[in-house]
């Protein structure tokens, strides 16, 4: 039987791809990543598959839309259509609203820049607030942003939410955050989480790691 190491290592090896990387984000501690992977929580928030909401993702960036200026000064309908193209049709009207307004949000509110709302925040809990003032941003984007940014805002870490414990305690992994990063190599935590969302999603993955 694996062990929980092997486990853990099975899981960021084979299901550990972040949504961000899917996504084509180069995740770091700079203004336009840190927009991209909120625009990209955003969509992730919509009751659809996270597949749509990546290809969707990378639509909206590959028009050019990342950066909070670039998004609001897009035409809604050009936003529309380049959710369009990445499938999100079911969304798209009402999400292609919400961007122009998130863009106007954290413009105001942080100049354009997350760094001044990670600043202005003092721990997990409180980002996962300020997150929520975004217009399309609820518990579930404010959770998926945290779960993702951890690796470059590495105070919030470890970061573990109810879907990745959900996830650890289906392939056998434990659920506390403290005993879930002992588990991750060094810079591997959003990796593992990544996975075991994917383990709460998927019982094909369970079986996967623990072959």
């Amino acid at each position: 039987m694996a062990t929980r190491q092997q486990i853990a290592q099975a899981l960021i090896a084979r299901h550990g791809t972040t949504y961000a990387e899917e996504a084509g984000i180069r995740l770091r501690d700079a203004p336009s990543p840190l927009y991209q992977l909120l625009v990209l929580s955003t969509l992730l928030s919509a009751r659809i598959g996270a597949d749509i909401a990546v290809a969707a993702a990378r639509e909206l960036f590959g028009a050019g839309y990342r950066t909070p200026a670039a998004m609001r000064d897009a035409s809604w309908q050009d936003r529309v259509d380049a959710l369009g193209r990445g499938h999100y049709r079911r969304y798209d009207e009402r999400t292609s609203t919400m961007l122009g307004m998130g863009a106007d949000l954290v413009l105001e509110r942080w100049k354009g820049d997350l760094r001044r709302l990670h600043a202005e925040a003092g721990g997990a809990d409180e980002v996962a607030r300020l997150l929520q003032l975004v217009p399309g941003i609820g518990p579930t984007g404010a959770s998926i942003f945290c779960r993702e940014v951890q690796g470059v805002w590495t105070d919030l870490a470890p970061y573990v939410d109810q879907r990745t414990a959900k996830g650890a305690e289906a392939i056998g992994l434990p659920s506390s955050p403290g005993e879930l990063s002992k588990l991750a190599g060094d810079g591997d935590l959003p990796r593992l989480v990544a996975g075991c969302v994917r383990a709460s999603l998927s019982k094909g993955v369970a079986e996967d790691v623990r072959d």
